[in-house]
């Protein structure tokens, strides 16, 4: 998901990884002599997303887009969100994906503090700086081609770092990532990013933890500072106040969001289904390109899959915000491992960023989804053990 060319065929092994990823994980249960349970929250909702969403695009011709977007939107995340649970249900298997989290947000801050500083020589793979695949060249979009997905990762990522900071992380390594992610962020150039990103700073200053407060406050300053050195520099990527000014992309989007609530008051329950593409653009005459696209997850949904599509979602939503409710207290992670208590405090935070972000976009972006969608497995199946734990304790 993260190094391969989009302009090099590997969805291929893509789906052969996922595919074996999907009998493997079961198997290896089986083969340690557990039971393959689902996690309980979100499932319903995500399930009758999932359907509605595969009975629209197999009622439809073959298309390799179609179904990629359909992946990367429903099935990917739902997998992911059953199998999290069993993949990483021990402490080492749980501190091996928080170490995975801290290097890949090295790495994406890392080039886009490179993008930021012109210093493309360092940028790797160098497929990012190619201009004709992807879009938002002119941005440091990192290896998924598009700022927003690079944006949002950054931001769930550093959420990740900042509960290890409160636990363990190293103070000259929590510095140097308290640096270098509001710069990565600023580089972005995306005013939904940026505004996700002061959110969580903002909601994270108030913490009950001195050590959060403290690192909210360092990284108030570099991203203020961040912003200044950018506006200063007005690379040959374009200068950052020009974008803070630009006004096409609001003109743009009203008129798709006008389109498509005018779309959705003529079919209300039923939605548009195959329809919905089709239609948005008979409807936009102002702006002339290939293909439209909402800009916001849930007019999307509610165009296309009606209100029955909608109420699915807010279901899904309330029930990805209940996964931090800590009603056990004897949980499992104990206090200074991951997932424990105190990061519980901080998963609001980051089902708050997801939604916001998905306001101005339709949240399609594999990576992100599958990193979102995991933690809330993981965090559903330590639920999950803790009420089997707290009934096996009640049946004594």
């Amino acid at each position: 998901m993260l190094f391969h060319s989009a302009d090099v065929p590997f969805y291929e092994l893509d789906r052969i990884a996922f595919v074996l990823l999907v009998f493997a994980v079961p198997l290896h249960v089986l083969a340690r002599h557990e039971q393959l349970r689902i996690a309980r929250a979100a499932t319903w909702p995500m399930l009758g997303l999932l359907l509605l969403a595969s009975v629209s695009l197999l009622s439809q011709p073959y298309d390799a887009e179609a179904w990629s977007v359909f992946a990367a939107k429903w099935l990917v995340p739902f997998t992911l969100f059953q199998l999290a649970g069993w993949v990483f249900s021990d402490a080492k298997s749980l501190r091996r994906f928080e170490v995975f989290s801290i290097v890949v947000l090295t790495y994406l801050s890392l080039i886009a503090v490179f993008f930021l500083l012109d210093a493309k020589s360092l940028i790797f793979p160098h497929y990012i700086l190619d201009e004709n695949i992807g879009i938002h060249a002119d941005r440091a979009r990192g290896p998924f081609l598009q700022a927003v997905a690079n944006g949002v990762s950054l931001n769930l990522l550093a959420l990740i770092a900042l509960d290890s900071f409160r636990r363990r992380l190293p103070g000259m390594a929590a510095l140097a990532l308290a640096v270098l992610v509001p710069l990565a962020a600023v580089a972005t150039k995306t005013r939904a990013v940026w505004l996700s990103f002061a959110g969580s700073v903002v909601v994270l200053m108030f913490s009950s933890n001195l050590r959060v407060r403290k690192t909210c406050m360092v990284l108030t300053i570099a991203a203020g500072v961040g912003l200044a050195m950018a506006v200063g520099l007005g690379s040959q990527n374009g200068d950052l106040s020009d974008r803070l000014k630009e006004q096409s992309p609001i003109d743009f989007r009203m008129a798709v969001y006008e389109a498509g609530w005018d779309m959705f008051l003529e079919r209300p329950l039923t939605g548009w289904g195959t329809e919905m593409q089709s239609e948005l653009s008979r409807r936009i005459s102002d702006f002339h390109q290939e293909a439209f696209y909402f800009h916001n997850t849930y007019l999307e949904i509610v165009v296309q899959y009606g209100l029955l599509g909608l109420a699915l979602y807010i279901w899904m939503v309330i029930d990805l915000f209940r996964l931090g409710r800590l009603r056990q207290p004897h949980m499992p992670s104990p206090d200074g491992t991951f997932l424990d208590s105190g990061f519980r405090s901080i998963w609001p935070v980051m089902v708050g960023v997801y939604l916001l972000n998905a306001s101005f976009v339709v949240m399609n972006y594999q990576f992100v989804n599958g990193l979102f969608f995991t933690i809330a497995g993981m965090l559903a199946a330590q639920n999950r053990r803790g009420s089997a734990r707290l009934d096996a304790f009640a049946s004594q």
